[in-house]
């Protein structure tokens, strides 16, 4: 078994204040309000989850073919399906779940209460013996037994049969897609019946029309269409909550009725030519062009589910928990350590999840507490957690889910996204570094002791194969430049075949696991260079069942088989796990998650042994991580179905144009004053939404005009993602600092203030770059964007003004603004020179706003004037960084004896 303390080698779990797992799990469902099933429930859950991972996992190996070839028989192929068709299987699994993992309600909603507020008036009114009071009540019991679950833990009526409903349109759009294309040039009306479709149900659909209700008359497509948008706002309301919900309903109602606003009102731009519902209910979903089953949906299924499904085996595989032993075993001794590997774990782990909640509470059960042990207040502690978290979605190459849409939606290559994406992440990360930094000093706070730390060489020296997926990732991504689907897969079957040998290695093991692997892939290249067939391939050439093929040459079957080099990892481990009575793996420390899963999996079969079985763990660790991929992706695949909604109304209402006519009316043409709603509408809009919904609402409203005032389309789109992230930890929504107060047991509005202001690097870093466009290493040629290169390096000129400076200025003004946030330095800053430091900062990072400031102003007076040339910019991040050396200096003149006693950590004070 993975033992947390083996050796004294991982992170003291004494700390009274420290999460269990159970604790975790019920902060998660308080937050967001998902359920923990038991028994058959429970299992009937996995069971999905693992099927929809395995359906994913299929699609990025094999694309959309499902079949399978066979020695001597061939190749037999079960189904070819169509883009629409697996969209809508992904999002029926997301349905699925949805209704199994999130209550319809809880009883305590507004809805709810008022429902309830009833059964008393009418007791109040007429007394409890009295038949219609009674009957209130019955119909009350009856209800809440369909629709509530209070405790989280049961199925309803009500999700059952919204589940059978879910498999209602899906199963159309699979067996009668036919159909469905002609419907483009036919319309939605001359679909097939409903009672055609589902001959079952003829019987009622007939007694419907016998009282008045003429459905057998109507088309089955557009009933099956209406019903599948209908299940999709149902799962919204619950997996992502009502606003987001009613906002998409809104745009839904807009298409249909937004022709009655007046077109020559003030808001006359947003009048549009009427439509029918058929119309709307074809356009947004049996087309992939717009709608539910769009864009959105297409990167979910091809991108975003198998790397949220990789980031799910690295976490269950221990990595996780590694990183963070490491980063304290590197930081923890010193000033303020503890909360500086919070910051570089954090950053890390939620680069790879995705969800700044989930890796509050998962990653903040280990860092909090020591913060806290350390010295720091539990609300700057839950804070620095929460920032952090939610600043991993910033981090390249993974960034959560943000960097595949942002190439699917720009058409700009994943590596140009990534490089551009790196320098302003560190900057915010180097941020953080400085504020946690700042506080240390201010408080006093030391790291922790080294016996209470992991060593840092041991556990490198135990865990470095965590690092092999992640530089496969980039390799196959940037290097090898495979698809992003296929490299998704392929670094899965990587951190697989890792977990299987590490389970098989010991010191007995090492020398014939690591020589049986050699060997076959060695006899593969053999095979491929001498048959042009894998090994398989070449023994049946051999005995005259197969033909051989051209042979490769040496280098390509050494490249080839490479590709094959997963699975043989993978078999060879699985037989030497097998092979052994009872096999000891003393390098496999699997998360405790999985540790779990398989104690209660074998209990459940009455096995209990079994969990302490290294192949079963093996397999444990396996269905764990398809299990928990599709749980954490449920979330995304319902807000990116939910959200493709929104350009898919702008796109068949002919919104867009007037859209972007509105938008630069009302910001006057204000290049300023246009970034600036838009980062106020991204965190108004990204309150208590996933940001993947988020990012893809606000594109499709304002990427348009910014992207209008010559913005490199990249850096519009980071841009708004930044300030879509400040969501998390903005008050009052706040949910990631929330989660974080929860964990840190602190008070929640206190720590998301915290939060708000360790993440002012997510306002002012974006303005730089969308600004100075050399911070994302990137340059304008003849109005085509690409990445700087070594020409544009040795171009003096050029890379002295619009990068290097630009990038100086950056690093500077963040340092500039740690000071501001935490009111020290070296010494105590008063709040005049923290307003100073604030104007250093600004002109260090964004010299730009003070000269379109000042540009708007002289406009007033008639006159049009450019300042924000490199001529006025350098001018003033050279004032910028004379007063941050002057405050600087003075600040460390002043440092006292009665100055440089350690404050106490007011945190609040930030």
């Amino acid at each position: 078994m993975s033992k947390d303390n083996h050796d004294g080698d991982a992170l003291p779990k004494e700390d009274a204040d420290a999460l269990s797992e159970e604790e975790q799990e019920e902060l998660l469902q308080e937050v967001e309000r998902r359920r923990s099933h038991q028994g058959l429930a429970a299992a009937i859950v996995a069971l999905i989850g693992i099927t929809f991972s395995a359906f994913q996992m299929w699609v990025a190996a094999r694309s959309y073919r499902f079949g399978a070839t066979f020695p001597v028989v061939g190749e037999i192929e079960i189904a070819s399906l169509q883009p629409l068709q697996v969209n809508a299987i992904h999002v029926t699994f997301a349905l699925l779940l949805a209704f199994l993992l999130f209550p319809a309600s809880k009883g305590d909603g507004f809805v709810a209460r008022r429902l309830g507020a009833i059964e008393s008036a009418t007791r109040e009114r007429f007394g409890s013996d009295h038949s219609l009071t009674q009957g209130i009540e019955r119909l009350g019991d009856g209800v809440r037994w369909a629709v509530v679950d209070p405790s989280l833990r049961r199925i309803t009526p009500l999700d059952i049969a919204l589940i059978g409903l879910s498999l209602l349109p899906v199963y159309y759009v699979v067996t009668d897609y036919s159909e469905i294309r002609q419907m483009a040039t036919f319309g939605i009306g001359a679909g097939s019946p409903f009672h055609e479709i589902f001959p079952l149900i003829e019987p009622l659909v007939m007694g419907l029309a016998a009282v008045g209700v003429p459905i057998d008359e109507w088309s089955g497509a557009f009933l099956l269409g209406a019903l599948g948008i209908l299940l999709v706002l149902e799962a919204t309301r619950r997996t992502l909550g009502t606003l987001l919900m009613a906002l998409i309903a809104l745009f839904i109602v807009y298409a249909r009725w937004g022709y009655f606003v007046p077109s020559d009102s003030v808001i006359g731009a947003l009048a549009i030519q009427p439509d029918n519902w058929g119309n709307i209910v074809y356009n947004l979903w049996y087309i992939t062009e717009a709608g539910i089953m769009s864009t959105p949906v297409s990167v979910s299924v091809r991108f975003i589910y198998i790397f949220i499904l990789f980031g799910a085996f690295l976490e269950m595989s221990g990595a996780g928990k590694w990183f963070i032993d490491l980063a304290y075993s590197l930081t923890g001794t010193r000033k303020g350590g503890p909360a500086k590997a919070s910051v570089v774990s954090s950053g890390f782990m939620g680069m790879l999840s995705g969800s700044s909640i989930a890796n509050t509470v998962t990653t903040g059960a280990f860092t909090i507490p020591l913060m806290k042990r350390s010295g720091y207040s539990p609300s700057f502690s839950g804070a620095v957690e929460s920032s952090a978290s939610s600043g991993g979605q910033i981090l390249p190459p993974v960034m959560g889910a943000a960097a595949f849409l942002i190439v699917e939606f720009t058409g700009t290559s994943y590596s140009t996204v990534i490089v551009a994406a790196t320098l302003p992440a560190i900057a915010f990360f180097f941020g953080m570094w400085v504020m946690v930094h700042f506080e240390a000093v201010r408080g006093g706070i030391g790291g922790l002791p080294r016996a209470e730390l992991p060593d840092g060489r041991s556990k490198f020296r135990t865990g470095w194969f965590y690092l092999v997926p992640l530089v496969l990732l980039v390799y196959f991504l940037v290097i090898a430049r495979f698809s992003i689907n296929r490299a998704g897969w392929y670094t899965i079957v990587a951190v697989v075949a890792l977990i299987s040998v590490v389970a098989a290695y010991n010191e007995r093991t090492r020398l014939p696991l690591l020589g049986t692997i050699t060997a076959l892939y060695l006899a593969q290249v053999a095979a491929l260079a001498s048959y042009g067939v894998g090994l398989g391939g070449a023994i049946q050439a051999l005995a005259g069942l197969e033909s051989a093929a051209d042979p490769y040459s040496i280098g390509d079957a050494a490249a080839t088989a490479a590709s094959d080099l997963g699975l043989i990892a993978i078999l060879v481990g699985l037989v030497f796990i097998l092979a052994q009575s009872r096999p000891d793996a003393p390098l496999l420390e699997l998360d405790e998650s999985v540790d779990e899963f398989a104690r209660q999996s074998a209990t459940r079969v009455g096995r209990p042994s079994l969990a302490e079985n290294t192949g079963y763990r093996f397999g444990s660790f396996v269905l764990k991580s398809m299990d928990s991929g599709a749980r954490t992706a449920t979330t995304v695949v319902i807000a990116v179905a939910a959200a493709g909604v929104v350009p898919g109304v702008i796109s068949i209402s002919g919104l867009g144009p007037n859209l972007a006519a509105l938008i630069n009316t009302v910001s006057g043409g204000s290049i300023l004053i246009l970034l600036v709603l838009t980062g106020i509408a991204s965190i108004i809009f990204g309150m208590g939404m996933p940001t993947t919904a988020m990012y893809i609402i606000l594109v499709a409203m304002l990427g348009g005009p910014i992207e209008d005032l010559g913005i490199w389309i990249v850096a519009a789109h980071l841009f708004i993602l930044y300030f879509g992230l400040m969501a998390d930890v903005t008050p009052p929504v706040a949910v990631a600092a929330f989660a974080g107060a929860g964990v840190a047991k602190a008070d929640e509005l206190k720590t998301a203030t915290i939060a708000f202001l360790l993440s002012l690097n997510k306002i002012l870093v974006p303005f730089a770059f969308v600004f100075s466009p050399g911070i994302l290493l990137v340059r304008e040629v003849n109005g085509e964007w690409g990445l700087v290169g070594w020409s544009d390096v040795t171009d003096v000129s050029f890379f002295a003004s619009e990068v290097a400076v630009p990038i100086l200025g950056l690093f500077l003004g963040v340092y500039a603004l740690g000071v501001t946030i935490i009111g020290h330095q070296y010494s105590s800053v008063d709040a005049a020179r923290r307003g100073l430091y604030a104007v250093a900062s600004i002109l260090l990072m964004v010299p730009e706003i003070p000269l379109l400031v000042c540009e708007g102003l002289l406009s007033l007076a008639g006159l049009s004037v450019g300042l924000t040339g490199f001529s006025m910019t350098f001018p003033l991040r050279v004032v910028g960084l004379a007063m941050l050396v002057t405050l600087s200096y003075r600040n460390n003149a002043r440092l006292t004896g009665a100055d440089s006693e350690p404050s106490p950590p007011t945190a609040g004070d930030a």
